[in-house]
């Protein structure tokens, strides 16, 4: 049975974001950071629990090639996607989409 991918509107901002910044550095380098995170959304769906989970059950998978990683959580039969940040970025900004989530 496979798993439904929900994402949420912060990572789809975090896609949008990602991908004007490298398309601005090189045309047709935000399609390939968009292809680098599609093959790591169909790992994951592939494989959702490969990944220990850390803070309220978040797990992150990092992204070939580019310096990102996938936050999601696994609930029940979802993926829900709670951000595509970059490796340098605050832990505290996941602290904050996960708000009023439990463990």
């Amino acid at each position: 049975m496979g798993y439904e991918i929900i994402i949420r509107p912060e990572a789809e901002k975090d896609l949008s974001d990602a991908f004007a910044w490298y398309e601005d550095k090189r045309g047709g380098l935000g399609f390939d950071f968009l292809l680098h995170v599609d093959a790591g959304l169909r790992f994951v769906a592939r494989n959702p629990e490969i990944y220990a989970p850390a803070y309220k059950g978040t797990r992150k998978h990092f992204i070939k090639r580019f310096p990102y990683k996938i936050i999601y959580r696994v609930e029940k039969q979802k993926i829900i996607i709670l951000g595509v940040i970059h490796g340098k970025r605050h832990p505290n900004i996941m602290k904050k989409r996960t708000e009023g989530i439990s463990a």
